[in-house]
């Protein structure tokens, strides 16, 4: 039985090159904005309170969320504005 033969690093770098014509600049933004929401949310538990690293998951997307517009469904943008809405929200009731 033959082992299976680990990729050279030749190999390992076409693969990535050919992962990366695949992927869009907006997915890779809507998923920083899933995990900007999901961890400024953390660092708002009773756990996790960091408010100032909260505020600063906020004003990333706020800062993201306008270069998004046209290049991802208008649905998607809501989305997003609601959970920034829901999160500063939060945020100003952990500052209390």
């Amino acid at each position: 039985m033959t082992e299976p033969t680990k990729p050279n690093d030749e190999e390992m770098l076409r693969q990535l090159e050919e992962e990366l014509k695949k992927l869009k600049v907006s997915d890779l933004l809507v998923q920083t904005l899933y995990t900007l929401s999901s961890l400024g949310y953390r660092k708002l538990s009773d756990d996790d309170r960091e408010l100032d690293e909260a505020r600063l998951a906020i004003e990333a997307l706020r800062a993201l969320l306008p270069v998004l517009e046209g290049a991802v469904p208008d649905e998607l943008l809501r989305d997003f504005k609601q959970v920034t809405s829901n999160l500063q929200l939060a945020y100003a009731d952990a500052a209390k």
